[in-house]
């Protein structure tokens, strides 16, 4: 149970102290002509805030309990298992007043940006608590070539962005393997002990675990846009797992071979550092047999996940064919399965199994 200490006050701006209540949870009935969008995502950012630096901003509430203002705020308390809520109480807006200022307060939040340059100068300070994770990314600030700058200059600034943007400086042709030249990964005989999510690589750490990437590919996308500056953070743990970044049944074939292509590079970048790097296998469904298991090395220890493998008999099908095609075509000597067990004849091979850490914490909540 999480629960809060005792009221506070506020005062100042509003001219007399506004008293902060403190409310069951569940007394809080949600505004349902909220117009303001409130994605998953987001709330996965606020609630990674919330455990990062605390609950600092009470919700407005009005005089029958009717939230004003913190929707978002709302919905990632209770999925953190909050039982009570600290409010303040607008009880002096009439009905109009109240539609006018929801609109208005969510209005004003989104109407400007950042100074690039001093965004750039704050988030250079910060070392021990990865912004990227709340949407923050260092900038790039435009260049503006002078007319007497030749094109070739200009052109090979762009040149150079390419480049960086899709790691191909990192890229080795001569360590490829079948028609779209996936990076070739090294066998690893390796056991972790235990695995630790990459969002906790920064502000977490347990660096007697191994590195998984079985989350949502927001939390992990900046490893492919910063990839030496994250490597040399995961270079302190046991091991690490390649990204799994996502194969959709219905995405299109193209984006399924670049997520497979992203997952090999970073993880022969990874190998290239002297990290203890076990492959993570993914696919979708049987088209993805021709290109999903390139580059992936034979009589190995390999990662795969159990997420959401028991939502449906069709999820569940495709996992197994993808698993007999993995044994058939790697022949691996170990299996790290994350996600929970799932009934399968693994035949003689070695099997490791992690339950998904997020799944454990709802249960030790009662959840």
């Amino acid at each position: 149970m999480r629960g809060l200490k005792k009221g506070r006050t506020l005062c100042g701006f509003f001219g007399a102290y506004m008293k902060i209540e403190i409310i069951n949870i569940a007394d809080v009935v949600e505004y349902e002509n909220n117009a303001k969008l409130h994605p998953q995502e987001q709330i996965e950012k606020i609630k990674k805030s919330i455990l990062e630096f605390g609950n600092n901003d009470p919700i407005a509430i009005d005089e029958n309990n009717v939230l004003i203002e913190g929707h978002g705020r709302l919905k990632a308390l209770k999925q953190l298992g909050y039982e009570e809520v600290e409010a303040i109480r607008l009880s002096h807006l009439s009905e109009e007043q109240k539609k006018a200022y929801i609109l208005v307060h969510n209005k004003l939040n989104i109407d400007t940006g950042f100074d690039v340059d001093l965004l750039n100068t704050e988030l250079e300070d910060i070392f021990t608590v990865d912004m990227s994770e709340y949407g923050f990314e260092l900038l790039e600030v435009d260049f503006v070539f002078s007319d007497d700058t030749q094109k070739e200059d200009e052109g090979e600034f762009h040149r150079e962005t390419t480049i960086n943007q899709y790691n191909l400086d990192l890229f080795d042709p001569g360590k490829t393997e079948g028609c779209f030249e996936m990076p070739i990964l090294e066998p690893v005989d390796h056991i972790p002990k235990k695995l630790q999510g990459f969002n906790y690589v920064l502000n977490k750490p347990d660096y007697e675990a191994g590195i998984h990437f079985f989350l949502e590919v927001y939390q992990f996308e900046r490893i492919w846009q910063r990839p030496e500056f994250y490597i040399e953070k995961l270079s302190q743990f046991d091991c690490v797992l390649t990204p799994d970044f996502s194969l959709y049944l219905d995405m299109p074939v193209a984006m399924q071979v670049w997520n497979i292509y992203r997952s090999r590079l970073i993880g022969q970048i990874m190998q290239d550092y002297d990290l203890t790097v076990i492959p993570t296998v993914s696919w979708a469904g049987e088209e993805s047999f021709d290109f999903c298991f390139d580059g992936l090395p034979k009589n190995a220890t390999l990662a795969i996940s159990t997420i959401g493998v028991k939502q449906n008999k069709e999820q569940l099908k495709i996992w197994e064919e993808g698993v007999t095609e993995m044994i058939n075509r790697l022949n691996p000597k170990r299996i790290v399965v994350y996600g929970g067990k799932v009934e399968y004849d693994y035949k003689d091979i070695e099997v490791v199994c992690f339950e998904n850490a997020t799944t454990e914490r709802m249960k030790n909540n009662g959840r």
